[in-house]
């Protein structure tokens, strides 16, 4: 039972984020993003999404610069933290 209450929560924080990042993509409003780079090193942008895609079983945003960015690996978006399973 603890299983079922802990995807509904990990669902939940899924939607969240998905919601918040189709809110940033409708407005091209400019944020800031924490995420890990592919070396392991935290990176920080301002930059607009530009797109939210799956390739390959993977959930990727594109943003304003061109850049591909792995969902799972966004740590925050403006501050929020979003990362925890995300992906």
């Amino acid at each position: 039972m603890a299983t079922g209450n802990l995807s509904n929560a990990t669902s939940s924080t899924h939607c969240s984020v998905h919601h918040l990042l189709r809110e940033y993509l409708s407005s091209a409003q400019l944020l800031e993003i924490v995420y890990w780079d592919d070396a392991g090193q935290v990176q920080i942008v301002h930059d607009n999404i530009r797109d939210l895609f799956n390739r390959a079983g993977r959930e990727f945003v594109l943003i304003g610069r061109g850049q591909l960015l792995r969902l799972d690996h966004i740590v925050m978006l403006d501050g929020l933290e979003i990362s925890g399973g995300i992906g």
